[in-house]
Order: structure tokens, then sequence, then C-alpha cells
């Protein structure tokens, strides 16, 4: 089987990367409002458990196809199943991965693109003494603006696609090895701010002191199906990266690593929202606006509110800036894995990307009233389905694939925790995680 020509540098740079793929809008900006719809700490706890018991050992079974394959993720597939003398169609899972970050990234991409209009206007001071009434209704003018729209969604996705172009070693690693800790060093010191206000004692009790009354059949479902987005398994993305794993990597300490980093994102997000959230006395259950509307009120009436508020859209846009170039990433090595070069391959994926990014724009606005589907607009449909539909069945195929397809000798050295490691994995991911998965995918099509 023949191997990737790149890998990554260090151990270090593999478990940032996978963090960087992981950490993004999902902890900082759709954490803190489904956390806010569903009870704050009842879902918090849930949601940790089902990352211990769901997203762990899926993830696991992502990068080691990935790890043991060498290859791009069809390519990987493909080998694994013939080796393994099963069906060729396996390798069609590595497309469908693709397909699945593609649509994610095409409307991520243009929310993404909100955070550089949301922070040119907090440094610009556009927010002060501004009432509650004028900034929702900046927020709908701004959506109802393509133009607007179209600008930031096509300088966030060159801002990605250049990185991407660089290649792992030289443009996603190193990026990686600058933004991430930046994005920490930014989330202390806002959660160090959140500390000084006055609704940082609620803001911990309504995260970490659960009220049972609030767990119901709901609340674990929006648990199960957070733990599974926000770590990005079910697309390949991390099986493109188990590609360029180092072989002497322990893969279960990477992915405990990857999945407390990622916990500790949302934490400190959670905390730093809805302390500022509580000062003023708001609702943490704003949903989507909470970020762009509720965020920009409560800030505007706190002492330096505007500079934390800064601050604040700087961190959104490293964290969707690094998720989005690690995403991107395994898409290109698709095509690469196809025979053609990696710029050609980047190429076509911006403009791809950038072409159907275009529909979700255009959502709020002239394609505002056109519902192909469920009563939904293109962006509502594009930024639900693959979320909540695609990544589970992406997830439950990989999953039955590592741990009822794959050959066991080849899962064995790709796990390297020897034979009892390999058979504790197995059993958590056999009679666990893949019916977790499959109850994740029912409520998404529900």
């Amino acid at each position: 089987m023949s191997e990737t020509l790149e890998r990554w540098g260090s151990k270090r740079a593999f478990i940032l990367a996978v963090t960087g793929a992981a950490v993004g809008l999902g902890n900082i900006w759709r954490f803190p409002y489904v956390a806010g719809e569903n009870g704050g700490a009842a879902f918090l706890l849930i949601y940790v458990a089902f990352v211990l018991l769901l997203g762990i050992p899926v993830m696991m079974a992502e990068i080691l196809i990935g790890r043991a394959g060498r290859r791009g993720p069809m390519q990987a597939l493909g080998a694994l199943a013939a080796e393994a003398g099963a069906s060729p169609h396996w390798r069609w899972l590595g497309l469908f991965g693709a397909f699945t970050v593609f649509c994610i990234l095409s409307f991520y991409s243009v929310v993404s693109g909100w955070s550089i209009e949301f922070l040119v206007a907090s440094v610009n001071g556009n927010f002060n003494g501004a009432s509650a009434a004028e900034i929702g209704a900046g927020f709908e003018a701004f959506l109802a603006n393509p133009g607007l729209l179209i600008f930031n969604h096509s300088l966030f996705l060159f801002m990605t696609m250049t990185v991407v172009a660089a290649g792992v070693a030289k443009g996603l690693e190193r990026l990686n090895n600058l933004l991430m800790p930046l994005l920490y060093l930014l989330l202390l010191l806002l959660a160090g701010y959140a500390a000084t206000t006055d609704g940082f004692g609620t803001a911990l009790a309504w995260l970490f002191l659960p009220s049972f009354e609030a767990l119901t059949p709901s609340v674990v479902v929006h648990a199960m199906g957070h733990a599974f987005f926000t770590l990005a398994v079910g697309a390949c993305a991390l099986m493109a990266y188990g590609a360029y794993m180092p072989e002497e990597q322990s893969l279960p300490k990477a992915a405990v690593a990857v999945a407390v980093l990622d916990i500790s994102v949302a934490l400190l997000a959670g905390i730093a929202i809805f302390s500022v959230v509580f000062a003023q006395g708001m609702d943490p259950a704003d949903g989507p606006g909470l970020m762009f509307v509720t965020l920009p009120i409560a800030f505007s009436e706190l002492p330096g509110g505007s500079v934390w508020l800064s601050v604040f859209f700087l961190l959104l846009l490293l964290a969707t800036w690094t998720s989005a170039i690690n995403l991107a990433e395994p898409m290109v090595a698709t095509l690469q894995g196809l025979g053609m070069r990696r710029s050609i391959s980047t190429a076509i994926v911006a403009l791809s990307v950038w072409l159907i990014g275009l529909l979700s724009a255009f959502s709020f606005s002239s394609l505002a009233e056109f519902r192909p589907l469920l009563g939904r607009n293109i962006f509502e449909l594009v930024s639900s389905i693959p979320p909540d539909v695609f990544l589970p069945l992406g997830g439950l195929l990989i999953a039955t694939f590592a741990a009822w397809v794959m050959p066991r000798g080849r899962v064995v050295s790709a796990l390297g925790v020897g034979e009892s490691g390999y058979l504790v994995w197995r059993n958590i991911i056999r009679w666990v995680s893949i019916p977790l998965t499959f109850i994740v995918l029912l409520a998404g099509l529900l």
C-alpha cells in the first residue's frame, strides 16, 4: 500500500490539526445557544457523557482507517476493503464524506464571514451606545445585503484556501501551531473578564449545577447530536488526517487530548458568553441570534465592552478559520488521490464551495421566499441536513467499517493499544457507539 507524501511534523502538530478541525462554530456559536435552549448544566452533563461514549470511539475509528490506509479517504477505504475481501463500494464513503464537508463548508464560510463584519464593526465602536432595537435591526439589514454577505464569504474563503494550497507542513501545520494557542489565550482572557462581571456566579451555577428536572428526551438527543457535530466526526476529515499521523503517536491519547481541548473551548466560551448575558439580565435561550444580536447588546452596556466584544469576534474568526482550513483539506486530498495537483485541487474546491455558498448568502434576501423542502430556505437546509443527517450517517458507516469490516490485524496495529485495548474499543464501538449513532441519525431524520 503506497503511502502519502506528507506527514505531520510532530505529535503536537497532529493534535492541534484535529483540534483545529473540531473547534469552530460548533463550540463558540452552536454550543452556547444549544445549551441555552436545553437547560444549561443538564445538557452539558449529557453532552460530556456522549463525547466519551460516542464521540471518542468513532473519532478513533475514523482516524485509524486513515492511519492504516496511508492514502486519501477513498483510496484508503478501497484498499482496506479489498484486503478484507469486502465490497469495493466502501470507497464511495470517502466521496460521501467529501460531499458532506463540501455542504458544511459552503454555509460555514457564509456564517464565518459574519464574524469578519462584526469584528470590524466592534473595532470601529459601531455598537457603542446603540439600543437593542438598533443592534437587532442592524443585523437584519446586514443579512438582507447580499453584496456584503458575498464579500465577506469570498474574503473568508480566500483566507482559508490560500493556507490549504500551501500544503500540510507549510500551510496547515504552521497556522495551527500559531493560531490554536492564540485562540486559547483569547478564551482565557475573555473568561478572566467574565469573572469580573456580576453574572459570573450565575453563569457558573447555570453551567455546572444540573437540574435533573431539565433532563428530557429532547435534551438527551440534542446532547448526542452536538457531541457528534462538535468533534467533526463522520465526514472523513479525520480520516485524511490519520493518513498523515506519525507512526509513534498513541491514537487513544491523541483522541482523548482532542476531546478535552474541544470540550474546554465550549466551556470557556460558555462561561464568557453567559456571564455577560446574565450580567445584563438577558435570556440565555435566545437561539442562533445569541452570538450576533444578544452579545453585542450585552457588551455595549458594560465597561470596556467594545474592546472585549472585539476580542470575542476575533476569537470567533480564528476558531472558524482554523476549522474551515482543516475541513477543506480532506476535499483537496480526495481530488489529489484522483491524480490532480494540489494547486488544481484547491482551486476546484474553492470555486465550488464559493458558488454553492452564494445560495446560502442569497437565502436572506432574493432567495428568502424560496423554500424547496420542509418549508426551509436553502441556508436552513444546508445548515441542518448535513450536520444532522449526513454526519451521523457517515459516522455510522465509518464505525461499522472499522469495527466489522477492516482486517483485525490492521485495526490492532493502527490503534496501537495491544489486543486487550483493541477488545475494549471494539466492544464499546460495536455495542454502545454504533447504536447511539443510529439514534442520532434517526433524530436527524425525524
